[in-house]
């Protein structure tokens, strides 16, 4: 009975493992780059049970299998453990004279917690704050922010879609664009800092593949390369940030670093999962904030609970001078 157990976990573990590998976009297959943390627990679960019952040619068979299938699993999750070199510099306020505090969060448009946001813009007091899935209702709601931050783009949409980015700095060159998908939104403009400092920002947004939005990865795929390609060749300082439905250590994400050439701040600092809020067990990396090498990194968090199913995340980051002279 034990033998057969083992044997049937020992398959489900390695053909989820599989999946991603085949050359298919479709939901199915690119789901299971996701829970890859909980597959390697799993896996550590099942190699200890099958180490206890390895008295034989089988599951010693099994037990190979097992350690094959982790290794592969870790190797895709370790950069963002405190295992990994950090790729962005840790930095400090008084190596430059502008640092940037950003604020990310899905919101989850039928939540009505707004003071919640509201008290957490209070307290970093992000110079730029982005919402996704806000509507018309929660531009409202957030109107009590509107005095800090001058500088607004409303993009309200009852779809989960809506955007909208509050800046307390000038925003200049400001595209809304339908890049891949109608009614799918991402903010594209320059944000004036103080001692000429000008950054491009990309605020974005793709749907999922999942059986109730896309069912396969394809326009998100295709959306984040997009921006990929546009942003190899600049030599402005650049960040990429949103709920970009991918988590940061699937292929499509380092596909996406390896081509813009944009920095990760949690590599080598730590997960920071943002989804999903109400479930501590199924939990991941879903928004992310990218830049350019112009930056060093002051601080990244995972902010409390809005009442969303995404946490907020915080990042402040410092311009390097030698930026600022660019």
């Amino acid at each position: 009975m034990i033998e057969t157990t083992l044997l049937c976990t020992s398959g489900f573990l390695l053909a989820i493992t599989l999946l991603p590998l085949l050359p298919s976009n479709h939901w199915i297959c690119r789901s299971w780059e996701f829970p890859r943390v909980q597959i390697v627990v799993l896996i550590v679960i099942n190699i200890l049970l099958t180490a206890i019952f390895s008295e034989n040619t089988l599951m010693i068979s099994l037990l190979a299998v097992n350690i094959a299938s982790l290794l592969y699993q870790v190797i895709w999750i370790l950069p963002y453990t405190f295992l990994y070199p950090k790729e962005v510099e840790q930095g400090t306020k008084t190596q430059s004279s502008t640092s940037i505090k950003v604020i990310t969060a899905n919101v989850l448009m039928p939540n009505k917690s707004a003071q919640k946001l509201i008290d957490l813009v209070t307290q970093y007091e992000p110079d730029i704050l982005v919402t996704l899935e806000t509507n018309k209702w929660w531009q409202e709601a957030m109107s009590p922010i509107h005095k800090k931050y001058p500088y607004r783009v409303n993009k309200p949409l009852e779809n989960l879609y809506g955007m909208h980015v509050y800046s307390k700095f000038e925003i200049s060159d400001l595209q809304v664009m339908e890049l891949i998908e109608k009614d799918v939104p991402s903010v594209h403009c320059y944000i004036h800092f103080a001692q000429n400092v000008k950054v491009k920002f990309h605020f974005m947004h793709p749907a999922p593949p999942s059986p109730t939005e896309n069912e396969t990865a394809k326009p998100r795929d295709k959306e984040l390369l997009l921006i990929a390609d546009e942003v190899k060749n600049s030599l402005q300082p650049t960040i990429v940030t949103g709920d970009l439905n991918d988590v940061a250590w699937s292929p499509t994400t380092r596909n996406f670093r390896h081509k813009s050439g944009l920095q990760d701040p949690r590599i080598g600092r730590g997960f920071f999962n943002t989804f999903h809020a109400d479930y501590p067990v199924i939990r991941w990396p879903l928004d992310h904030l990218f830049h350019s090498h112009h930056f060093m990194l002051i601080d990244i968090k995972r902010l409390p609970s809005i009442d969303s199913d995404h946490f907020p995340l915080f990042t402040e980051l410092v311009v390097k001078e030698q930026a600022q002279s660019e």
